[in-house]
């Protein structure tokens, strides 16, 4: 019985012909690019070798894992072979004929032609093969797993591609790049070697150069991690940081740390300086690799760091992890815990290290990567005391970034708690009535702008044994700090407007009082001490969540202000009804709430600019 071996020739999908041309046209800045990314993929087929081989040795055999670089210069072509794990058909077409198959349209979406920028994304979608079409007119794989027959496959990198049988008999891949005309440098023996010690001389198999008889070794081939320290430049690890995120981008900061003992493992941790687009998607998989004993075990684990140090980029080598370890064993072994544990730790202190040593870098971190880290103090009590530490914040008398610290160092000496302020935008926040009697009586006020802002001040409740406070809440009096000649008169002024206010807007609010904190707004919204605040429980409504210590707010009201003067003085009549709407609505809007009805709200400010608040207005319905 004979095997058709004639090509059967499939269409890329439209997604993929579209990101296909963006990779060869927009997305790489250097052309070069291309061999790291092949090379990689090889090192990565080896890899797996090791790692099948561990259950099936015969797999392995007794040939040494090998990337080799084969150049004919009379053919025009540059091959990039190994001896590694291989594909089948069916991983052929998954591999090679879907770009991107999970997030095609999320990557489309996400780029945005500026190529030095998009370069961070290599690696994350698994576009790297297709770089060889920057240089390449025409691309020829053959590739062949153990336990399967071999696979031709052929694309010129526009709308199709052609894959068929092949007669190869070893196991592994083997690339061949047809060059242009334009990029036949490639084929010159020293720009190959100065591109492999350039981006993979770190890969601990061994990249070989052929050319007729002769064979040459192109870098160390030694774990990048397992040499040592000393011998270990800057640039060194910065192009091991590139080799592991695929891209161009430079790491701020990293720590390598050999342990030794009851425990044996070596890491090597990594602090990016930009955030990846899947930052703040929790359900993205993220984490370091894991080595066992040099063997490469899995791509991100996500069980040796927690959610909160998602940034962190690098791995573990460790020598105490059984070499078939599984996901469900990671889940459930104390030695993962015990090296978790350090990790999390020395994260910190590398974090701690560059808070203390470069104050601008630390500002640019924590810019990128804040909030994140943020989520620390809610999902981990034990390290709540250092992440506090490592937060930064805006506030009203300090410009650029504040610590925790900083504020309670320069706390006024009758002063018990630390004052914050939730906010939308630190615009909005700067501008919020509730500043204005802190403002007025010289007490910082705290800023704080990201969503989860909200949860961190309910799980962080003191720092330096000073309670946090919101200047939004019932309970932020500044009373003893302002002095306003005879209170007790003035109270028994507004005793019975007050209670007119809340019958007017029953349902929307608690109750109304006069306020110790406005010295320029008329009003404002404030809400009860053990209740959840406005921004709160507007975040859980966006969110169709249930706020269950929903209550309606306190509505605050300024003695001093015209507004409030006249309030008082308006007889119980739709005037007062139209003005007391007004208060509500301003002071909602103030908080960056949304109105019940915006077009009954301009009307009536309308009507008041106009005319006034006339002893018998025109009533207003809404």
């Amino acid at each position: 019985m004979t095997t058709d071996t004639t090509p059967e020739r499939k269409e890329f999908q439209a997604e993929t012909q579209q990101v296909l041309r963006l990779v060869i046209h927009s997305l790489y800045s250097h052309k070069e690019i291309f061999l790291r990314e092949l090379i990689s993929n090889a090192s990565d087929a080896c890899e797996k070798l090791r790692f099948e081989a561990i259950g099936k040795p015969e797999l392995l055999g007794g040939d040494e894992l090998t990337i080799r670089l084969k150049v004919d210069a009379d053919a025009g072509t540059l091959t990039v072979a190994d001896n590694g794990v291989g594909m089948n058909r069916e991983e052929v077409i998954e591999n090679l004929g879907t770009i991107a198959r999970s997030g095609t349209k999320r990557f489309l979406e996400t780029l945005s032609g500026d190529a030095a920028k998009d370069a961070q994304l290599i690696g994350q979608f698994g576009v790297g093969f297709y770089s060889a079409f920057i240089v390449a007119d025409r691309v020829t794989v053959v590739t062949k797993r153990a336990d399967a027959d071999a696979v031709r496959w052929e694309s010129s990198g526009e709308g199709a591609y052609e894959i068929g049988a092949s007669d190869r008999a070893d196991r592994g891949t083997e690339v061949v790049l047809h060059l242009r005309d334009d990029d036949k440098e490639f084929l010159e023996e020293w720009r190959l070697r100065e591109l492999v010690r350039k981006y993979s001389d770190h890969l601990g198999v061994p990249i070989v150069f052929e050319s007729g008889d002769r064979r040459e070794t192109l870098n160390q081939a030694k774990a990048f991690w397992t040499r040592p320290k000393a011998e270990l430049s800057a640039d060194d690890y910065q192009g091991f940081f590139k080799h592991l995120v695929h891209g161009e981008d430079e790491a701020r900061a990293w720590a390598h740390n050999k342990v030794e003992g009851a425990l044996e493992y070596t890491s090597l941790l990594y602090l990016p300086k930009k955030a990846p687009f899947e930052l703040f998607d929790r359900e993205h998989r993220a984490g370091i690799q894991l080595y066992v004993k040099r063997v490469f075990i899995m791509d991100k684990a996500a069980e040796l760091l927690p959610p909160w140090l998602r940034f962190m980029r690098g791995l573990v080598d460790t020598a105490d992890l059984p070499l078939n370890v599984s996901r469900e064993l990671l889940q459930n072994n104390r030695t993962v815990d015990k090296i978790r544990a350090a990790l999390v730790k020395r994260t910190l202190d590398l974090l701690d290290e560059l808070a203390a040593s470069d104050a601008a870098s630390y500002a640019e971190f924590w810019t990128a990567f804040g909030a994140v880290l943020k989520e620390g103090i809610i999902e981990d009590p034990a390290m709540r005391p250092r992440i506090a530490k490592l937060l930064r914040f805006h506030s009203t008398t300090e410009s650029g970034w504040v610590t925790l610290a900083d504020y309670v160092a320069r706390m006024k000496s009758d002063q018990k708690s630390i004052y914050y302020l939730t906010a939308d935008t630190e615009t909005a926040a700067r501008n919020s009535p509730h500043l204005e009697g802190f403002r007025a009586s010289g007490i910082e006020v705290l800023l704080l702008t990201d969503r989860i802002d909200e949860w961190v001040v309910n799980h962080l409740r003191e720092f330096d044994g000073k309670p946090l406070a919101s200047v939004a809440s019932a309970a932020a009096d500044v009373a003893p700090t302002i002095q306003t000649p005879d209170r007790i008169a003035e109270e028994a002024s507004f005793k019975e407007p007050l209670e007119r206010l809340a019958k007017v807007l029953d349902g929307r609010i608690d109750r109304a009082r006069l306020s110790s904190r406005l010295t320029e707004s008329p009003a404002c919204l404030v809400f009860a001490e053990h209740g959840v605040s406005l921004r709160m429980a507007r975040i859980l409504k966006q969110a169709g969540q249930q706020n269950p210590f929903e209550s309606p707010p306190i509505l605050e009201v300024n003695p001093k202000h015209p507004l409030i003067e006249r309030l008082r003085d308006t007889p119980e009549d739709a005037a007062f009804t139209e003005l007391a709407r007004v208060l509500f609505d301003q002071a909602l809007l103030a908080e960056g709430g949304e109105l019940e009805d915006p077009a009954a709200f301009v009307r009536r400010v309308n009507q008041l600019i106009v005319g006034g608040v006339q002893e018998k207005p025109r009533i207003v319905v809404g």
